[in-house]
């Protein structure tokens, strides 16, 4: 009896205690915590080889976990699709790993499985990436897998006819979810159908159905070629270790000459605001997208957009997103995107909005986009800063992502040290560069704004705004 009283006892004191200091340290929730000084971002190092084939290696050692990531990046992306053939980029990458060398896509599939690893063979707009996620310990079994993707599909017929049959599937879908339709729709209205990045990555069902295994061999060897890529590993190895088992496989990858595409033209701009309907009877949302021709990745006024844009849209806390969701309800959310590319991708405001407050929430669109030539206040200019430089750490988070970043270095030709003085980029910005380039790109009187909903409930309360012509389209419209 004596030891349970002696142990509730010692018990009670210890909550008192415990009591007594959470008191003492109890946080102080009467206004946010300060933003501290940006912490200085450590850029792993890269080693840099060129295997015989003249193929670029960088090798960048992240020794935490016994895995490696492989990411090849081959300027192939739908950038290059040849005129007329729009997907055929998008269509040869997805089919690489779907036969290659003497093994069939299960085949493939059994050995990646067998060494617990993953392989992946994806197109974007700029460059395709074939990538390989594998135990360091397996590394030597699996690279000869690898180049036998990138080096050797063969493109068996069935597998072309299996996987057209699926994406031109998933183009029916899209003409009966208005998410996915705007997002055809949008592009093809600013670029219009001639242009490439008025057509999505996928193509269209014109485009998929003519496509042979001819084309897909002809565009591989055309593009695929080691001058014409680079080979980033990031992982638990070094650049004297795993160079030679790439030299033994990825080095025998003999290329030709690489057939240089034509240089994706800047589109032409808008001039005009004109508003797009497309009918969906029983939306349960409106999605709306609202923009233009927007900017190169090349331009030297990225890093203002990146601020201008974190305020504007890409953040939870930013501008769209506070006053649609959080002010009024319109929408779960609402962002601004610059879609950076080798040639002007579009701008454009988004979201997906109550059916019965579209033109309320298109109005709310258009009071931010005018607001935001306003000069914008210090505080909110450091807290967009301080948001962009604290995201950079997360790149060299996993292996994943520092694969991925130091490929976009290749893609885009940044320079080498673009990581190690993004920081500083980001902090120069100041309220009179933002200001600049929101007149500058961002015009809400030339605008497209397209909509996709149900007609008959939104299309007099648009027309009452007055924001400028409106015009029905069809789903067949903007996918044809």
């Amino acid at each position: 009896m004596r030891r349970v009283i002696s142990i509730t006892s010692t018990l009670a004191l210890l909550i008192a205690a415990s009591l007594g200091v959470f008191a003492q340290q109890a946080p102080d929730r009467s206004h946010p915590p300060a933003v501290g000084p940006v912490p200085t971002v450590h850029v792993p190092a890269v080693e840099k080889r060129t295997l015989s084939n003249g193929l670029p290696v960088w090798v960048v050692g992240m020794h935490k976990v016994p895995t490696v990531q492989i990411e090849l990046a081959v300027r192939a992306g739908s950038g290059a699709d040849p005129e007329g053939k729009f997907g055929l980029a998008s269509l040869t990458a997805d089919m690489l790993d779907e036969g290659a060398g003497d093994r069939t896509a299960l085949q493939i599939a059994d050995v990646i499985d067998f060494l617990g690893a993953e392989l992946t063979t994806t197109a974007a707009v700029d460059a395709a990436f074939a990538d390989l996620h594998v135990p360091i310990a397996r590394v030597a079994d699996a690279l000869p897998v690898l180049a036998d993707v990138v080096a050797r599909p063969t493109f068996p017929d069935a597998e072309l006819k299996r996987v057209r049959e699926e994406r031109l599937t998933s183009l029916i879908q899209a003409r009966d979810d208005p998410e996915q339709l705007v997002r055809f729709a949008f592009p093809r209205i600013v670029y219009g159908p001639r242009h490439r990045y008025g057509t999505a990555l996928i193509g269209t069902a014109a485009s998929l159905q003519g496509f042979t295994v001819a084309d897909l061999k002809a565009f591989h060897a055309a593009r695929y070629q080691p001058s014409n890529a680079t080979l980033v590993v990031a992982g638990d190895t070094d650049a004297n270790t795993i160079v030679p088992m790439l030299e033994r496989t990825l080095g025998q990858w003999k290329g030709g000459a690489t057939t240089t595409p034509a240089a994706v033209p800047n589109a032409p701009q808008l001039a005009s605001r004109h508003v797009y309907i497309i009918d969906k009877p029983g939306a349960a949302q409106s999605q709306i997208q609202i923009g233009w021709v927007g900017v190169a990745r090349s331009t030297p006024d990225y890093f203002a957009l990146r601020v201008l844009n974190t305020i504007l849209g890409e953040t939870f806390t930013s501008r769209l997103n506070t006053n649609l969701r959080e002010e009024h309800g319109y929408a779960y959310g609402a962002a601004s995107t610059f879609d950076m590319r080798q040639a002007a991708g579009p701008f454009y405001a988004a979201a997906g909005v109550q059916t019965d407050k579209t033109s309320e929430a298109l109005q709310e669109f258009f009071n931010e986009l005018t607001r935001i030539h306003q000069p914008v206040g210090p505080e909110e200019l450091e807290k967009a800063k301080s948001f962009l430089a604290l995201q950079l750490p997360r790149i060299f988070e996993t292996t994943r992502r520092v694969a991925g970043a130091f490929s976009q270095i290749f893609v885009y030709n940044l320079p080498p040290d673009y990581y190690e003085t993004y920081g500083q980029h980001v902090a120069a910005v100041t309220t009179a560069d933002v200001k600049r380039v929101a007149d500058k790109y961002i015009q809400p009187d030339k605008f497209a704004v397209v909509i996709v909903g149900d007609r008959k409930l939104i299309e007099a309360r648009v027309r009452a705004l007055n924001l400028g012509p409106v015009s029905v389209v069809t789903a067949e419209d903007v996918m044809k």
